[in-house]
């Protein structure tokens, strides 16, 4: 009896959805996953290292298929091209997946959408890869053989080989595809780490300390989290180790008020909640802002979940100035809108979203935001920038130009409030680039601004 379900469909699904419907991957699979959570275990783990794995090498698989098929990918039809580009992932990097296997449930995916005529085609172009993989010739040009090799385009890794040696280029595009373990935050006003590490444990989870704070942990050999009693009941929230560091050092005075400019999803601003709350229980307080009420309402989802109440959501542009706030804040938190292309590791489409002129427009919005959050900081308070990403132009650059237009404010040298690990990184300027595979933690930028007193 043929299963009602075929996890092949749902991944070819999935990538057009993604690849020419302009979704989200993290979001599409996420909701695709919680649609079917009756599947085994295995099959959605093969849905999930499919759909991330093809995308993840899109370029690389889309240099193979050209190689081999007299039709070139970008004039495939959409349901073809998405069969072979899963088809070639799974014989490249899927052992456990004989390539006899995969050509046959390609072929049968083919005519069950309706291209039986192609089955010919579709079985032809991937037994020749599937003879010819091994002997495959790629770019001798570095920057062309790196784009190729680690699927990033050639245009941002021309971008970042003029701030950094090709040889850091390629130390990051190698670390993307790292297979990465899921860093948490443990929720200290709920327990401490070794009892969170312990409880995980119990349930099959396997966690470890991060070495660079002592209350993160990285976890593996879960399914949901929404299985785990301490994510359920709030005693730990999933965060990179590099949000983290920007709210350990945003280190909030107690009683701070606190505004948060693009808090969604909230884990900066749970972060400094928590941080108040230990230190003076309900004094002090959070306003976590965001652009949307889908974001306000999953920052909300987050709060409940935690269980904090010193903090609330708002429903506020960060481009669009707050005359009522100006000078109130003991502390702004500005993570802002950015090119992402340092979390590319975990989001891999957004490599082939981001645009040259996207990144410049990018930074207009970012200094429209910064220009409006420094109004809301106190004499004596503090800005923290940051960004989720590794260009110069939206990090460095940002700040100098900040520093040139508001004078009022000084970069506070971050190094001793770094472990020994990261002190060493920190520029003469006071600020850090967190850098993949140079760091153990996301591509990160965090400064430290400092508003003189009158």
């Amino acid at each position: 009896m043929a299963k009602p379900v075929n996890e092949r469909e749902i991944v070819l699904a999935v990538l057009i959805e993604v690849t020419d419907n302009g979704q989200y991957s993290n979001i599409i699979l996420r909701d695709v996953l919680s649609k079917y959570q009756y599947l085994e275990k295995r099959e959605r783990a093969f849905i999930t290292r499919v759909v991330e794995g093809t995308l993840e090498h899109l370029i690389e698989i889309d240099y193979i298929l050209d190689q081999f098929s007299k039709v070139k990918v970008r004039k495939m039809k959409p349901v073809i091209r998405g069969i072979l580009r899963s088809a070639v992932y799974q014989m490249k990097y899927m052992d456990s997946v004989p390539d006899r296997a995969v050509c046959s449930e390609a072929v049968k995916l083919a005519v069950r959408k309706g291209f039986s005529g192609l089955r010919g085609y579709v079985n032809g172009v991937l037994r020749s890869i599937a003879r010819g993989l091994d002997g495959i010739q790629y770019p001798e040009e570095r920057m062309t053989a790196l784009s190729v090799r680690y699927s990033c385009p050639e245009w941002i890794i021309s971008m970042w080989s003029r701030s950094y040696s090709l040889d850091v280029v390629e130390t990051m595009l190698r670390d993307f595809q790292k297979e990465k373990k899921t860093t948490i935050r443990c929720c200290l006003h709920k327990n401490e780490p070794a009892t969170l590490k312990d409880r995980l444990e119990r349930q099959g989870v396997s966690a470890e300390y991060h070495p660079y704070l002592p209350y993160a942990l990285e976890i593996t050999g879960y399914d949901h989290l929404e299985d785990l009693e301490p994510f359920c009941d709030g005693s730990f929230t999933v965060q990179d180790i590099s949000s983290m560091l920007a709210g350990e050092l945003a280190d909030p005075p107690r009683g701070a008020y606190v505004i948060d400019v693009c808090a969604a999803p909230g884990g900066k601003a749970l972060h400094v909640a928590e941080k108040l709350f230990l230190k003076g229980g309900d004094q002090g307080h959070v306003e976590a802002r965001d652009l949307t009420e889908k974001k306000t309402e999953l920052i909300r989802d987050n709060i409940r979940r935690i269980g904090l109440t010193n903090i609330a959501a708002v429903c506020r542009d960060a481009s669009v100035p707050d005359r009522s706030s100006e000078e109130k804040a003991d502390l702004v938190i500005a993570d802002l809108p950015c090119s992402g292309l340092g979390v590319i590791g975990k989001k891999a489409d957004l490599r082939y979203r981001a645009s040259q002129e996207g990144t410049e427009s990018l930074v207009k919005l970012q200094r429209e935001i910064l220009s409006c959050a420094q109004a809301y900081v106190k004499p004596g308070g503090t800005l923290i920038y940051s960004t989720c990403t590794v260009n110069p132009a939206e990090n460095e650059e940002n700040v100098r130009w900040f520093l040139d237009r508001y004078p009022g404010f000084y970069s506070d040298n971050i190094r001793d409030r770094l472990c020994p690990q990261l002190a060493e990184y920190v520029t003469e300027e006071g600020f850090i680039q967190l850098i993949p595979g140079v760091h153990r933690s996301d591509g990160f930028f965090i400064a430290r601004l400092i508003k003189r007193r009158r």
